[in-house]
């Protein structure tokens, strides 16, 4: 086992399990953390539903516990508020309580949707965050973000709603396509520019994915130390916790420019990574050789460097539409160097310098 993590949120404080194959002894962990439950509802897609559905819902089934699987279409079209409302009309079919639960199980899309399902369905039920993509294991089901998107951009109807526990199982990942294990390393790769270059040696040694899945849990463990870190710090996101989004508003303008479609959430942030660290080290923010280190870790793993041709007016009006706009400025974060990372208040007129 390589360990238990303990996210010190006061009364929202919870654990997070990293252990191949705890992912099936969520049934025995129910009836000891969550007495009151005699409902649950496993939110998930149609692929993880294929794959470990029907296995998880015996697992709880077998404790005495009613359990409806409830699965949605893969991909960032689902997480909006038409697949909400479906979502809540089997809720209510359930005759869920705020003393049931709600297990998320999927990445990153499905953890956002059903958590934001679990925030606000009668106010708040309890949910526990089973992710099967490395991407959301390393980032999204940690810290309680939920979120839908609107028309508009990005997660712009969310909350901030803490799981009961996360259940970090490597042994999934096994099943995951080669575009999507790399898609999760841009976020692996995120952490070790923003505070750990560690990280990014060790994937520089990693021959090949073979490999790098036999080590994954420590890289995981290593993730998921810097968030709960980040996220005790700075729960609900207006300091040192923005830290997380190096790359997320160029990124997030490439998804939505695309339609959620020709790049995954892991390949828009690489993109936007090595965008904006490409014009910080112009500008003589970010120390000399940043970008193309930068550069030769996304390449290794099949990772997109290149800025798309596209409007710049329409990729700046989804920036300044960023939850990390404030007033007359917004937020971006830029490198010192390698392992190192700050935010930089840029006001409103200059935001077109970074695109």
């Amino acid at each position: 086992m390589m360990g238990t993590l303990r996210v010190e949120l006061g009364d929202n404080s919870y654990n997070i399990f990293i252990e191949r194959g705890c992912s099936f002894g969520i049934g025995s962990y129910i009836p000891e953390h969550h007495p009151s439950a005699r409902r649950v509802a496993v939110i998930t897609d149609d692929n993880v539903a294929a794959l470990y559905g029907r296995r998880i819902v015996e697992d709880i089934k077998a404790k005495g516990l009613c359990t409806d699987l409830i699965s949605v279409r893969p991909g960032e079209g689902s997480k909006n508020l038409e697949t909400l409302k479906e979502v809540y009309g089997k809720l209510s079919d359930m005759n869920l309580t705020r003393k049931d639960l709600i297990l998320a199980l999927g990445g990153g899309v499905v953890g956002d949707l059903a958590g934001f399902a679990a925030a606000t369905y009668l106010r708040g039920i309890p949910y526990i965050q089973v992710p099967t993509s490395l991407l959301a294991q390393v980032d999204s089901s940690v810290g309680g973000k939920v979120a839908v998107d609107l028309p508009w951009g990005k997660n712009l109807v969310g909350s901030f709603y803490q799981p009961s526990a996360v259940f970090i199982d490597p042994d999934v990942l096994k099943t995951l396509g080669r575009r999507y294990l790399h898609d999760g390393l841009a976020e692996v790769i995120k952490y070790g520019f923003i505070r750990e270059r560690a990280i990014l040696e060790e994937l520089e040694s990693c021959r090949d994915d073979a490999e790098l899945l036999n080590n994954i849990e420590r890289i995981i463990f290593r993730c998921c130390s810097i968030k709960k870190e980040l996220v005790e710090e700075d729960e609900k996101d207006l300091g040192c916790r923005m830290l997380l989004n190096f790359g997320h508003t160029f990124g997030h303008a490439v998804e939505k420019y695309f339609g959620y479609e020709k790049y995954t959430h892991g390949e828009a942030v690489a993109i936007g990574m090595a965008h904006i660290t490409r014009i910080s080290e112009s500008m003589g923010i970010t120390e000399k050789g940043t970008a193309e280190y930068l550069e030769k870790i996304l390449r290794k793993f099949s990772l997109p460097c290149s800025s798309p041709v596209m409007d710049r007016a329409a990729v700046e009006e989804t920036m300044l539409l960023d939850k990390k706009s404030s007033g007359d400025s917004i937020s971006l974060v830029l490198l010192r160097k390698a392992g190192e990372a700050f935010l930089a208040k840029v006001v409103r007129a200059e935001i077109g310098k970074y695109i």
